[in-house]
């Protein structure tokens, strides 16, 4: 083994360290070893930053863009309001939301799918009085499933296609996943509806009235400034300079008996005004005692008192690679840059009760916030986060829904039919959806899962030097060496599974990557067509069913449907056993070796 060789695979065994250890953010770590590939020789340095103009990399930017202009113009949504005359029994429920999930993302990022039609599982759910935490795994994994069937439906699609054109006369085109895309899809929505969702415990999940669910009524009390009071005089701001060491919020007031649901941050305390507080038992009587507040007391929901016509409370939900992931509340400073409370999280279906302010946010923490209903929608945007909540139906950009759809439709049929090369036509189509206003300019690059692209761009020319230092040929003898005399497509079957397994901790995109080479070499030993090979990492890459850290889908739906780290093998392993089932005899009957 050379030395460009053994260095090549020591940063393939440290990026795969980093992916598991899970500290650092995948783009961050796959940047990183680019970098320290470069610097060692393994990449030239002036091919280093060749993947970011690859066109694969260009093609997931341009349909992450569509997805968010399709999202926005409120096409989706017309769509998504079938489920919910579906949703009486529980098997047509889960069948009606997987479909349409899988229906959706194989022609939209499939996490922009998931993020569309998780607020309408959720209000589904909770109107049948049935557990969310039956609905989002199979909402997850349908939307995954979909993903297969057309060329722009996961990324790892664009990827193969892509390593295809270079290695071979022509990149796959856009239905040329169709055949084993959709059969896999069809069999694995069928299993979910009938079998897979049987399979999955059943957890407590934010299904339940927000305050019930996070018992902000226990943590919520009617406190009124005494005469005594050195809150009399002071500014919202100058309160929590005075208690910046206790985990309590003064989150709304009452004066003479009007409600302000959010205290300005510029009126100033009055004897007699009673404050609405947030806080455990035990900050809150450190709160009193400092401020010398009288405790009194309300009939009723006391988390009524936090709203009013324009202040709400609204859940979301932690994306990966979202701005938060990582930072602790106190460094977040929401109310005080913002004007909104975070007044509860939770994290795997339980309300966390320790101090907030050190609370360090992951994907899949769903957050309560409280704030000004049209600044709400705005922070969570921002934040990198997902509204848990059913969003209105735009009816002002209603007009664009069948003009979207049909610069998307366009879009297909020229790269479908080789008038222009994909990345073209989709870049193209998000072009015209600026034009068109579609999609306006300033949100052009909110839909661009970035670490996304990082990564893509980083990784590129890490599978490249895997291909020029043999480091592909060495794994390649290697599998084909073991499986000496056995049949080809028992090989084709291995590699699957190697795939989805590495899928199941890898990120789908970086899984593609690496596993390309590799099967493209394994088909060279053979002496067969790599088609089919090619085909089964595109399968394996996107089927990640094992654990929450296998796609992004299945670490969003895990805070909002209460799910441990070991629910999702429940239904994911028979699902991928059956996928290696439908998906080996589909690829040898369409692409033969």
């Amino acid at each position: 083994m050379s030395t460009d060789q053994i260095i090549i695979f020591s940063l393939l065994a440290a990026l795969f360290a980093l992916f598991v250890w899970g500290r650092l953010r995948f783009d961050v770590s796959a940047f990183l070893i680019l970098l320290t590939a470069a610097l060692l020789g393994v990449v030239p340095m002036e091919e280093m930053f060749l993947g970011f103009a690859h066109p694969a990399t260009v093609t997931v930017a341009a349909v992450l863009i569509l997805s968010r202009a399709l999202s926005t113009s409120g096409a989706t949504d017309i769509i998504a309001n079938w489920v919910m005359p579906m949703s009486k029994k529980t098997s047509t429920h889960v069948g009606a939301l997987s479909s349409l999930g899988a229906a959706m993302s194989s022609f939209m990022n499939n996490v922009g799918a998931l993020g569309l039609l998780m607020p309408v599982a959720l209000m589904s759910a909770a109107r049948a009085k049935r557990s969310a935490s039956l609905i989002l795994m199979p909402l997850s994994f349908g939307s995954i499933l979909g993903g297969l069937i057309t060329l722009i439906g996961t990324p790892p699609n664009i990827i193969i296609a892509a390593y295809r054109g270079e290695v071979a006369d022509a990149p796959f085109s856009m239905f040329d996943f169709t055949p084993v895309g959709g059969a896999v899809t069809v069999a694995g929505v069928l299993f979910i509806a009938t079998v897979g969702w049987r399979l999955i415990p059943k957890r407590k999940s934010a299904e339940a009235p927000m305050h019930e669910f996070f018992q902000i009524d226990e943590y919520v009390t009617e406190a009124k400034i005494s005469g005594k009071s050195p809150a009399i005089g002071k500014t919202l701001p100058e309160i929590e300079a005075m208690a910046k060491d206790m985990d309590a919020v003064a989150v709304a007031m009452i004066r003479g008996g009007k409600h302000f649901a959010s205290i300005p941050r510029r009126e100033v305390f009055q004897a007699g005004d009673v404050l609405i507080i947030e806080a455990s038992p035990e900050e809150l009587d450190k709160f009193i005692s400092l401020m010398k507040l009288e405790i009194s007391g309300t009939d009723g929901a006391k988390s009524k008192l936090l709203t009013s016509e324009d202040i709400v409370l609204m859940e979301a939900v932690v994306t990966p690679g979202a701005r938060i992931e990582g930072r602790t509340v106190e460094q977040l400073r929401l109310r005080h840059r913002h004007g909104v409370n975070l007044l509860a999280v939770s994290r795997q279906g339980r309300p966390y009760r320790g101090r907030l302010r050190a609370f360090r946010f992951r994907a899949g923490d769903v957050l309560l916030l409280h704030g000004d209903q049209e600044h709400i929608p705005e922070l969570i945007s921002r934040l990198g986060c997902l509204p848990l909540a059913k969003r209105e139906l735009q009816f002002g950009k209603r007009a664009h829904a069948g003009l979207a759809a049909a610069i998307f439709a366009v879009a297909i049929g020229s790269a479908a039919l080789g008038v222009v090369p994909v990345t073209v036509a989709f870049g193209l189509a998000a072009v015209a959806m600026v034009i068109t206003n579609i999609l306006p300019a300033r949100d052009l690059y909110e839909g661009v899962d970035w670490p996304v692209i990082i990564l893509l761009g980083s990784l590129i020319p890490i599978g490249r030097a895997m291909e020029t230092t043999g480091g592909t040929e060495i794994i390649a003898d290697a599998m084909v060496a073991i499986s000496v005399g056995a049949p080809t497509v028992l090989i084709l079957t291995v590699l699957l599974i190697i795939t989805m397994t590495l899928s199941d901790i890898l990120n789908n995109a970086a899984t593609a990557v690496v596993m390309a080479p590799i099967a493209f070499s394994i088909a060279g030993q053979l002496g067969v067509s790599a088609d089919p090979f090619l085909m089964a990492v595109a399968v394996g890459a996107s089927c990640a069913f094992l654990t929450p850290i296998g796609h992004q889908n299945n670490a969003l739906v895990m805070g909002p449907g209460g799910y441990a780290f070991g629910d999702y093998w429940r239904m994911g392993l028979p699902l991928e056993m059956l996928i290696v089932i439908v998906a080996v005899p589909t690829i040898t009957l369409v692409w033969p070796f």
